[in-house]
């Protein structure tokens, strides 16, 4: 790249990261309430984000090759149980994948 080119290009971050952070609080200020569609969202968005990974997850899994997909399904059961226990999903998601981790490195 040339300077130029580099330069146009840090702006263009620069403005694609001042955008996304501060078109929220001009768009949905403080004194006003949050807009009905936007809580939707915000409820079906985390979960629906959390399905998305586990199918992109488990799309090249073979049941009838290699491990069959057991670390991956012990590595899902962990993740479920530790959103039961814990209901923090950040915990869920580090637990499965520590657990995935830990099975593919030591154990299959």
């Amino acid at each position: 790249m040339t300077w130029s080119e580099q330069m146009i290009t840090i702006g263009m971050v620069v403005l694609g990261t001042v955008l996304t952070r501060f078109l929220p609080f001009l768009l949905f200020p403080s004194g006003k309430p949050t807009p009905k569609y936007i809580q939707y969202l915000g409820k079906v968005l985390p979960p629906a984000v959390f399905g998305l990974l586990v199918l992109y997850c488990l799309k090249n899994v073979s049941l009838f090759t290699g491990n069959h997909g057991i670390p991956e399904f012990i590595a899902i059961a962990v993740v479920a149980a530790l959103h039961l226990w814990k209901r923090q999903m950040l915990v869920s998601i580090a637990g499965g994948t520590v657990c995935y981790m830990l099975l593919v490195q030591f154990v299959f």
